[in-house]
């Protein structure tokens, strides 16, 4: 994938400082900040997820519908 940008003069320096081209620097930093597959966590089998899901639905049953139409005043009504 190819993007263009326009690069700070911090960033342009940052890269400058440390005696490599800008987008070698830019690329770097991506990686750093982007979690990799490694760090995503276990994949989850089909039972441990579908016991994630009924956990989560558990008292899914004693949440109150919501109303037909949304008002500001619905919103608000346990706000003082």
């Amino acid at each position: 994938m190819q993007i263009t940008v326009n690069i700070p003069d911090e960033l342009a320096n940052e890269a400058k400082s440390r005696g490599i081209a800008v987008e070698k620097y830019v690329e770097q930093v991506l990686q750093q900040r982007i979690p990799s597959e490694s760090t995503a966590g276990p994949a989850r089998s089909g039972t441990a997820a579908g016991d994630w899901i009924e956990s989560m639905a558990r008292y899914s049953d004693k949440i109150p519908p919501l109303p037909d139409v949304i008002s500001r005043e619905w919103l608000y009504q346990d706000h003082d």
